[in-house]
């Protein structure tokens, strides 16, 4: 038999270097050439010139940022490719910082600087011609937080026990009073604004002194004293579990900053509660050009502020936005109307509106005919249906909506009633004329050539974006724990994703 020869150990006469043996094509060098031209400054500022003399932060980026375009997430797993990955060790000069040295800079040194990092690299694309930012393709996705799913706190949950803890205490103010036979609360009853760690002590202290000296069933004076010793710190916990929550129905014990979100585990949609984020990001040409981290459940509440951290990161809004369904509100068309946004951004029953069986219902509240010169609709039967009064309502976000009411006449001997409604009285339809008017708007854009153009592109945009980051880079649940230090590790995600797609688009 044949073979080659083969020397372990040889020596060299001119020994080889890294660089020797990693091709002029790879990613890394992308990753290396990007990040010597960064501005850093801002970075720079967050080290002291005293003490140990630390690893170099563009060293630390490069590494931590070609670890995430190689799916390596784990800052053990990149010490120990920092020691025998030969990639890695010409990244970093042959220098070893350790799992703990990793993790602080990119958990610690990082914060609230690797958005400008961001933004650089999108600007850096735009120069290359790769990206405009004219447009943006906006979708969202939950991602699950590194936090334990059986640890939930509910705000509902909270308030019902608050809400126990108050009849509890005027069962006991009833119980005094029916023992010495006066009126001793001033307020009746008590309510659930009542129970806090301020006023709690002062309550419970009025009822045990109107029972001293008079002859009380001992299970009473045991309910007293258990309330003492054990209410007060149960109320500072539920008011600081409430200050956490704000605005928000639940959250996670092992992070705080995670909401129990329904998670898409198959093809059907069906999965469980789990503490996760709503990521956010908008694209073009494939290429992430922002990013933003959400602690709300629905995609409609997020618009303005991922478009405010568009403008803050580029400068301005982008002048055409596209998204689906979940981004149609009256709110976010007004938005978008008044940062001269041109909004392809479907609303709900978009689709449904398009069917034959929807345009020839008569019966349909969207159907019938609006004579703005008298103000009033027309039912099927061509009844003038007059203004009777407006209906207002709030949203989450403090929205006003106000909705015009109208209602038809002589229903009880219509014809067409049985098919028309069932309604015991007259028929009273409800139209918001400014938001049927911003629809119309949107309408108009979507069924439009450029709309069509974009509709098409979305999904192959945005959605295969979000693909590649949950299903080729393995990214489904995040390693931090915080919103801040969630908010790093998904900028690291992203810059990873514009950077191996850029070493694809130069390697044509």
């Amino acid at each position: 038999m044949r073979f080659k020869e083969y020397i372990q150990n040889n020596q060299e006469l001119f020994p080889y270097t890294f660089d020797d043996f990693i091709p002029q094509n790879d990613p890394v060098r992308i990753v290396d050439s990007i990040v010597e031209h960064l501005d850093l400054r801002k970075l720079l500022n967050r080290y002291k010139n005293v003490g140990c003399p630390g690893y170099h932060p563009k060293m630390m980026m490069k590494i931590i940022i070609y670890a995430y375009l190689r799916n390596t997430y784990s800052s053990r797993k990149i010490e120990d490719f920092t020691a025998n990955d030969i990639r890695f060790m010409w990244l970093s000069g042959m220098q070893r910082p350790d799992h703990n040295t990793i993790n602080t800079f990119r958990s610690g040194k990082l914060k609230g600087t690797l958005k400008e990092v961001f933004a650089q690299i999108v600007h850096f694309l735009v120069e290359q011609k790769m990206v405009s930012l004219e447009k943006a393709y906006t979708d969202g996705t939950k991602i699950e937080a590194n936090a334990n799913r059986y640890s939930f706190v509910w705000g509902k949950a909270i308030q019902t026990r608050i809400g126990k803890m108050a009849e509890q205490l005027n069962e006991l103010w009833a119980y005094a009073e029916a023992v010495t036979k006066e009126e001793l609360l001033d307020k009746t009853p008590i309510t659930y604004q009542d129970i806090t760690s301020e006023q709690l002590e002062g309550l419970v202290d009025k009822i045990d002194q109107a029972l001293q000296g008079v002859e009380t069933d001992p299970k009473v004076k045991s309910k007293i004293r258990y309330i003492k010793k054990n209410w007060p710190g149960k109320i500072k916990q539920y008011e600081e579990q409430n200050k956490e929550l704000g605005d928000r129905n639940s959250m996670s014990k092992t992070d705080e900053d995670a909401t129990f979100m329904r998670m898409k585990e198959d093809h059907m949609g069906n999965g469980q509660l789990k503490p996760a984020f709503n990521t956010q990001i908008s694209t073009e040409e494939g290429f992430v050009t922002n990013y933003t981290i959400h602690q709300t459940t629905t995609d409609t509440t997020t618009y303005q502020d991922h478009m405010a951290a568009f403008k803050e990161l580029h400068g301005h809004y982008p002048t055409e936005s596209i998204a689906d369904a979940g981004y149609g509100s009256e709110e976010n068309y007004l938005f978008a109307k008044e940062n001269d946004i041109t909004p392809f951004i479907k609303y709900n029953y978009f689709h449904k509106e398009q069917t034959k069986k929807w345009k020839n219902d008569p019966f349909k509240s969207s159907n019938f005919y609006y004579n703005k010169e008298k103000d009033c609709c027309y039912c099927p039967m061509g009844q003038e249906m007059h203004k009777v009064g407006e209906r207002t309502t709030k949203t989450k976000t403090g929205f006003i909506q106000t909705a015009s009411l109208y209602q038809a006449k002589r229903c009880a001997d219509c014809p067409l009633r049985c098919l028309c409604h069932d309604a015991k009285e007259e028929r009273i339809v409800q139209i918001n004329h400014r938001l049927k008017d911003l629809k119309n708007w949107a309408k108009g854009l979507l069924t439009s050539e450029k709309g069509l153009k974009h509709r098409s592109q979305r999904p192959a945009d945005v959605e295969q974006t979000f693909g590649n980051l949950k299903a080729n880079k393995n990214f489904k649940r995040f390693l931090l724990r915080g919103l801040e230090k969630v908010d790093i590790e998904f900028g690291l995600l992203c810059i990873s994703h514009n950077l191996a797609k850029y070493a694809v688009n130069m390697n044509k």
